[in-house]
């Protein structure tokens, strides 16, 4: 008899989780704490290894209409505007990886999602719903909100975030999340209403020294995605990662970059500000599961955005979740995820630590920046593209 599974979370780890368990036959109840499902203006990249996945859990139609396909990634220097390497994107990533690279609007993933688990009919969504509270009785794991409500089944899934409320019941941690001194400035932007030189069909990243900027299309190249990330003080509450700021303030922190980058931060109506927060790599699997209780998402392995995979980890275990459950009963709950958690950990270790040193990298100065500028030059696609993470 299929499980009974509670998911709390209902942002993209959440909704992806309910789907691929949706496709084992499972039944889900997900438990979102907001008062409605949504997500904030954000863009995503999807690499190869994600896209194959969103492809096995059948939204590809879906996730091809929202989504941008960008024809290259050009690294530039932030100060001098010059090209320091190349990685063909579009037909080349097809060609080595069998599957799309996809830049997409957080909100529209979402969307896409959340219609593909109220299609299941497997799922029930419960909104203002905050886990505060986890049991484990025998076979059987209560999660309680706040306002006394409770919800049992024969396993839960934490997917409620760096912040998470679940994360207790699997890992005891000696410290909340690290404020990692990094601060990124976003903002979305219409294309059309960009002069043409600074419009874009390609991802771009600036490499500047304690800084660097990522700039892509999304919605169908109808929108750009401006991100400047660079070393500063935190910015307001530490876990409110959608705060309303300023272009005087990103300066105030980056200082003058080159003239074309600058055009692009000026023409910007908007920005809001996210301080960065993380925890340590993974260094084992029951950091992941415990019993009948198991974390997916930045709930198990929060991430620097360096290698952009944050969203891509989540709807890996996702998927690897289902599959450890696939013809599970309540009894075998237990094993399954322990086979979920010595699957995944390793993997998802080793994405946090590449994040970790790609901001060195990235925000290098003196001579490590030209050093790093030299190697790229001379090796360009080789050291850009990751065969090791999007193969797999």
């Amino acid at each position: 008899m299929p499980a009974h599974i509670l998911i709390a979370g209902g942002g993209i780890a959440g909704l992806a989780s309910a789907l691929a368990l949706a496709h084992r036959r499972h039944r889900i109840d997900l438990l979102e704490q907001a008062v409605a499902f949504g997500e904030i203006g954000a863009g995503i990249q999807l690499g190869p290894n994600v896209t194959r996945r969103l492809q096995a859990l059948g939204v590809s139609e879906g996730l091809m209409r929202i989504a941008a396909r960008p024809d290259a990634l050009v690294v530039r220097s932030a100060t001098g505007g010059g090209e320091i390497a190349r990685l063909p994107l579009g037909n080349a990533m097809l060609r080595s990886y069998a599957a799309p690279y996809l830049c997409v609007h957080r909100a529209d993933l979402h969307a896409v999602l959340l219609a593909a688990v109220r299609g299941s009919g497997a799922v029930t969504l419960t909104t203002s719903a905050r886990v505060t509270h986890v049991t484990v009785r025998g076979d059987l794991v209560c999660a309680s909100s706040a306002d006394a409500r409770a919800w049992e089944g024969d396993a839960l899934v934490g997917a409620d975030g760096l912040w998470s409320t679940v994360r207790p019941s699997v890992v005891e941690d000696p410290a909340p999340p690290r404020a990692t001194g990094h601060t990124a400035w976003r903002a979305m932007v219409d294309q059309a209403s960009l002069p043409a030189p600074l419009r874009s069909s390609r991802i771009t990243v600036w490499l500047g020294p304690r800084l660097h900027a990522v700039v892509y299309p999304v919605r169908r190249d109808d929108l750009l995605n401006v991100v400047v990330l660079a070393e500063s003080a935190p910015v307001g509450d530490a876990r409110d990662w959608d705060q309303s700021t300023s272009l005087s303030a990103l300066q105030n922190a980056t200082g003058r970059v080159c003239g074309e980058l600058q055009a692009l931060l000026e023409a910007v109506p908007r920005w809001r500000a996210w301080t960065l927060n993380d925890r340590p790599p993974l260094t084992r699997p029951d950091q992941m599961a415990a019993e009948r209780v198991a974390l997916t998402g930045d709930a198990a392995h929060p991430m620097l955005p360096y290698l952009a995979q944050g969203a891509g980890m989540a709807i890996e275990d996702a998927v690897t979740l289902a599959e450890s459950l696939d013809g599970c009963d309540t009894e075998k709950v237990p094993a399954a995820f322990a086979r979920y958690a010595d699957a995944r950990w390793e993997r998802n270790a080793n994405v946090q630590l590449r994040a970790r040193r790609n901001g060195e990298i990235f925000h290098a100065t003196g001579l490590v920046r030209a050093g790093r500028d030299a190697a790229l030059r001379l090796l360009g696609a080789r050291l850009l593209d990751v065969p090791w993470l999007y193969d797999a």
